[in-house]
Parts: structure tokens; sequence; C-alpha cells
């Protein structure tokens, strides 16, 4: 008794439940219109129903990271692709989007739909990394092929994901993507000097030149160049802690 229904929430769920949302504030201003016109200014506007009736409306707003347009066009330089998922309206999605210059952009996306964006994404033959904080990206991030997290974000969207930020700053993505594929140079290159000192070694040990030119190898030096042959593989991947990431991208 004397409890009263607090609501909030987005307008379609308003109207979902069956509430009236054509409130009028001022003469010909209702507050669909400041809805628009937030928007716009990349605000997410959130509605205030007491007890089934509006009382009110709520202008959200998020500031974008200073890095965030930099590391978009990053991220294009390097060849990827950005999509932009959120629950924000489209044309908040939009305005956002523009700002940073991200083109794809999938709007009034709920949690439990992101999973299902990446998914859809994968079937399109993408290799998709996710960068979320909240726990409501967390089924997303474990659906993507690379889960990144940002540092400062929630425990359960930093258990989900494979990669996390630990300052949260957005350029450690460049660094991060920049770092793995010089490690899958440094493998193909190792790849390639196993290869080569096994495609030598083992006919020349077999005696397969043996009747041509009567050369035989001997098991010591048979034995040095296995060692050499380690000793380089190592060595070139050693050179990965001198790895610094390529600034100005």
């Amino acid at each position: 008794k004397g409890k009263r229904l607090v609501q909030i929430g987005t307008k379609r769920w308003m109207e979902e439940l069956g509430i009236d949302t054509d409130v009028t504030v001022q003469p010909n201003r209702s507050l669909a219109d400041y809805q628009g016109d937030w928007e716009a200014s990349r605000k997410t506007v959130v509605w205030i129903a007491v007890d089934g009736k509006i009382e009110g409306i709520l202008g959200i707003a998020d500031a974008l990271k200073p890095a965030s347009a930099e590391v978009v066009k990053s991220l294009k330089r390097l060849g990827l692709e950005v999509v932009m998922l959120t629950g924000d309206n489209q044309q908040t999605a939009d305005a956002i989007a523009n700002e940073v210059g991200i083109h794809r952009v999938f709007a009034q996306v709920r949690p439990d739909q992101k999973a299902s964006m990446i998914s859809t994404l994968q079937k399109e033959g993408k290799i998709v990394a996710m960068v979320g904080d909240g726990i409501n990206d967390a089924p997303a991030l474990a659906q993507a092929d690379v889960g990144i997290a940002i540092g400062t974000g929630t425990d359960v969207a930093i258990a989900a994901s494979d990669l996390t930020l630990i300052s949260g700053d957005l350029q450690g993505i460049i660094t991060a993507i920049q770092l793995s594929r010089a490690t899958f140079r440094t493998i193909r290159t190792n790849l390639f000097f196993a290869f080569i000192y096994n495609v030598l070694g083992i006919p020349i040990a077999a005696g397969v030149l043996f009747p041509i030119f009567g050369w035989l190898l001997n098991p010591i030096i048979a034995g040095a160049a296995m060692a050499f042959s380690s000793v380089s593989v190592v060595t070139n991947a050693l050179r990965l802690r001198n790895f610094k990431p390529i600034s100005g991208l």
C-alpha cells in the first residue's frame, strides 16, 4: 500500500506496455519532438512512467573517447571494416557513427541480439573482433572470433573476452593487431627455416647425394645443423621483444 510503479525505458518499450507516449508539454511541442532534437545531438532518450502514465524524458549522452575517430581511421588503414553495434536508436547511432567515421551501423540492437549479429557477420565469411565493456556485451564478446574488453569495463565483459586493454586506451587495439601480425610473420619465417633445414638436411643424411658427389652427412655435423636450426628459430622469435607499434597509421 502506498507504493508506486516507476518504469524507465525506451519509447518503444513504453508503447509495448500500452502506455500513451503522445504527451504535449508546450503548445505544438510534444515529448517526441524533444526526443528527436536530443537524438540528433547524440543523446539517448529514456522515458519515465509512473503508475502507467508518462511523467517525463531524460537525455543521456556518453562522451566519445578522444581517440575514437583516430582509432577508426587506423583500423581502416589496416584494411579492416569497422561496424557499430548499439542499443541506441538509429538517429543517435548515426550521429555518433558519422562523427567517428563508421559507415555500417546496427542500431536498436537488444543485448540478446548482439551475439546473433556477430554470428551473422561470421556467416558472411568475416573474421570478427568485438570490442565492448558492458555486461550486455559479454555474449557478443564470447561469440566473436576475438573478444576485446576494455579494462575499465565490467568484470563480466573481461571474463568473456580473449584480450583485455588494461588501460582502457583504444589505441591498444591498434597495437594488439600490429603485434599479432608481427607474431604471425615470425611464425611463418620460423616454419620456413625449419622446412628448409629438413628439406636439405634429411636427403643428404639419407645419402641421396652420395652416388653423384660422394657426399655423406657426418652425424656430428647433422647434430650441429639441427642445433643451429633451433637457435635460428628461437633468435628470430626473440626479435618480438623489440616490437614497437607503428604510430601514425
